[in-house]
């Protein structure tokens, strides 16, 4: 056991709100250049939130507009497994979460966490066979809801589902946007499954995230379990306070 993890490759990983591909205000398309953004980082696993499926109206009148839903637009040829999870379905189309990968994704299912009211938030759940690992790695892409009495719901409910779905020993990562302002998620995900954010473990802090400007607020977040993470960081200003609002987060996981 001991040769299997010092050989094992370490699983690069990020997350970023894709804002529909869209710059702030949806002034500008930009799906393009944020495929380039995310293609640099390199990453194996790409965690996004936002990501449009499908918009009957703006595939007619936004120069660009891929003819490939967002997230097979952007795994392309560098990630050839991706899975989507619709959480916000209007008539002329639906957006919500998506995992690109590296590794195969054997099994993925998306969780409803909406609370009543305009809202509709999902969990996506995806179960990747990485090579030489004994144990197939859990992914949850997460986007919680902006008030906090609904938060907390959804993160029980995450927790549930962790209870229900993930095996005690196998190695998890969840990851997105949180819209946790206030920072109450470290606690419960810590004390209810054992999850710890990779920030607070490296430096001591949730990474700031929002807006990505001038990043005031963390609300985007890696935690991991039965994994350990070397040297997190946020992704520079230049590209990508003009691609996200949010600054993206990336990860170095070793399982």
């Amino acid at each position: 056991m001991s040769d299997t993890v010092a050989t094992a490759q370490p699983l690069t990983v990020m997350t970023v709100n894709i804002h529909k591909g869209f710059t702030s205000f949806n002034r500008k398309f930009i799906l393009p250049e944020l495929r380039d953004a995310v293609r640099k980082v390199g990453a194996d696993v790409v965690f996004l939130q936002e990501v449009q499926g499908t918009h009957e109206e703006h595939g007619k009148k936004v120069n660009g507009w891929p003819e490939a839903p967002h997230y097979e637009f952007l795994a392309d040829s560098i990630w050839p497994q991706f899975a989507y999870g619709r959480n916000m379905i209007y008539p002329k189309g639906h957006h919500g979460n998506a995992v690109m990968s590296k590794f195969p994704i054997v099994h993925y299912q998306n969780h409803d966490v909406s609370v009543p009211g305009p809202e509709k938030r999902g969990l996506l759940h995806c179960v990747l066979r990485v090579p030489g690992q004994p144990e197939d790695v859990h992914a949850i892409c997460v986007h919680l809801g902006l008030a906090e009495s609904h938060r907390l719901q959804q993160l029980e409910l995450l927790c549930q589902m962790v209870r229900g779905e993930v095996p005690d020993g196998a190695p998890l990562v969840v990851a997105g946007d949180f819209n946790d302002w206030r920072r109450r998620a470290n606690g419960v995900l810590e004390r209810e499954i054992g999850l710890r954010e990779v920030f607070v473990t490296a430096y001591g802090e949730s990474a700031k995230t929002f807006p990505a400007r001038f990043p005031l607020l963390s609300l985007d977040r890696i935690y991991v379990r039965n994994a350990s993470v070397h040297l997190p960081v946020v992704l520079p200003r230049k590209p990508w306070s003009h691609l996200s609002d949010h600054a993206p987060l990336a990860a170095e996981i070793h399982l």
